[in-house]
């Protein structure tokens, strides 16, 4: 049965435009009470954020529907995260997309995430411990999708090197500490068609992953 709390976050997604069933179902399959502390598990349909380890914050529902719904996910894609945290948004993902790869710099939450997609079933899903810059060396793109939970001060350009033709990438673009604006960027021949969409406060891209935690 659907709890309280998720039938109004889900109230919530549908006057903010979102009505994709496959991604509203993905978010209540995952499990979020899973992901977090017990003592939040009441908070996790809130429309707000939750600590978790490391000194990390889970992202608020509202806020991860608003940007997964800008992927467009569907099945047959290749999707690149940066920032696992908790795993949340890599059991959504994983849920509709053939592959994933979601990479985490602190390897306690890299583990549990692991261990989630583990009880989920979720093979096709691959958590690692290190930076996203660690993707790039493997040679494991391009990928048809890429979400970022850290921000950029200016637009990367060795995204593009990263990225299938067609493909979405969705990122905050801003300085520290001050208000980002979170794109839209769709693959179109060697350039980008940017869609401005939200705002968000996130941390800097770390470039190295944590030597500690």
């Amino acid at each position: 049965m659907m709890s309280e709390g998720f039938a109004a976050f889900a109230l919530r997604a549908r006057e903010n435009g979102i009505t994709d069933p496959a991604l509203v179902s993905a978010f209540e399959k995952a499990g979020r009470d899973h992901f977090v502390d017990p003592a939040y598990r009441d908070a996790i349909w809130q429309p707000r954020s939750l600590p978790i380890k490391c000194g990390e914050t889970l992202e608020s529902p509202d806020q991860q529907i608003r940007i997964l719904a800008r992927l467009d996910l569907k099945p047959g894609l290749n999707v690149l995260e940066i920032g696992t945290g908790s795993g949340f948004t890599a059991a959504v993902i994983g849920a509709q997309a053939e592959k994933l790869i979601s990479v985490e710099r602190y390897r306690t939450l890299a583990t549990a995430a692991a261990g989630q997609m583990k009880r989920l079933g979720f093979t096709h899903v691959s958590i690692r411990h290190g930076s996203a810059f660690d993707v790039l060396e493997t040679g494991e793109g391009p990928f048809d999708r890429m979400i970022v939970w850290s921000s950029f001060s200016e637009l990367p350009r060795n995204i593009s090197n990263m990225m299938a033709s067609g493909g979405i990438a969705v990122l905050a673009i801003g300085e520290p500490e001050q208000q980002q604006t979170v794109a839209r960027l769709e693959k179109v021949g060697s350039r980008f068609e940017r869609t401005d969409f939200a705002t968000a406060r996130m941390q800097p891209l770390a470039e190295e992953k944590a030597l500690f935690l």
